[in-house]
């Protein structure tokens, strides 16, 4: 079966010990921030104690949200990240173009993830994921979209998420993952926004604090009635070839059959 990372769990970059303890929370990976967690004049010391530590492997894949690349400390996050063995992958924020993309691409073998936080990022979003094979995945950052656009209700963001969803596809790049929840308290919020995510196509998401990474699993896992109904649609098509329909009047085809194979690995990933 494949893996399907659905927790990423973001630490600061300029505080060792809790790094420390998202390596151990239980996420499927740990986002070391260099970005808005970490105040200006502790950049410096963020990405030199993320260097020292991601000289030897981890025991989970970590990314590196670096700082975005119209800042004085972008450079320096690449040159310093770029080659570590424990670096799985770099998070590009604020990202406005495919051209952005390739300039990166080019300085480091790393994959890529690109962070659309701006009206221009989601007019761009298919040109970005489609901008070089580095590129392994694309998402929102929400909080710098709401103040771009202006918005007041949770709703407006409905159309720039599904414009991401809809790029990531169109480009073969995995079902993008959602933005953070911010409150680390309101977990039942967090379980409701996690269930519209999943019906808008995400796949997983990001989290500011492990208690919410069981959450953010439960939400995405398939419940015990998909996997039955992905099950009994498995079972007829290798039965017979074809469309068809069920005894239940449930009609099946080639379609239904994709989506229910994509259900059973996700409900076994190791």
């Amino acid at each position: 079966m494949i893996r399907f990372p659905l927790t990423w769990l973001y630490a600061p970059g300029d505080r060792p010990h809790v790094v420390a303890k998202a390596l151990t929370a239980g996420a499927d990976t740990v986002v070391i921030d260099l970005e808005d967690a970490v105040a200006p004049d502790r950049k410096d010391y963020a990405r030199a104690a993320t260097a020292e530590l991601l000289r030897t492997r981890q025991p989970v894949p970590v990314h590196v949200r670096v700082n975005a690349l119209d800042t004085p400390w972008a450079a320096a996050d690449l040159a310093a990240l770029a080659t570590l063995p424990g670096v799985s992958g770099l998070r590009l924020p604020k990202v406005t173009s495919p051209g952005q993309i390739r300039q990166v691409a080019v300085a480091t073998p790393l994959p890529l993830y690109a962070l659309l936080e701006s009206a221009l990022g989601i007019e761009h979003a298919y040109a970005i994921a489609g901008a070089h094979p580095a590129l392994r995945g694309i998402s929102l950052g929400e909080a710098d979209l709401r103040a771009d656009l202006g918005l007041r209700a949770d709703a407006g963001l409905d159309g720039p998420r599904s414009r991401v969803v809809v790029a990531a596809r169109a480009a073969g790049l995995a079902p993008p993952s959602q933005s953070v929840h911010p409150d680390i308290r309101d977990l039942d919020g967090l379980a409701a926004s996690c269930a519209r995510g999943r019906a808008l196509g995400f796949l997983g998401r990001s989290a500011i604090h492990p208690r919410q990474l069981p959450v953010i699993e439960r939400a995405y896992l398939p419940t015990p009635a998909e996997i039955e109904q992905a099950e009994t649609i498995i079972k007829a098509a290798a039965e017979e070839q074809g469309a068809q329909a069920l005894p239940d009047g449930r009609f099946i085809d080639a379609a239904v059959v994709a989506a229910a194979r994509r259900t059973l690995s996700l409900a076994h990933r190791r």
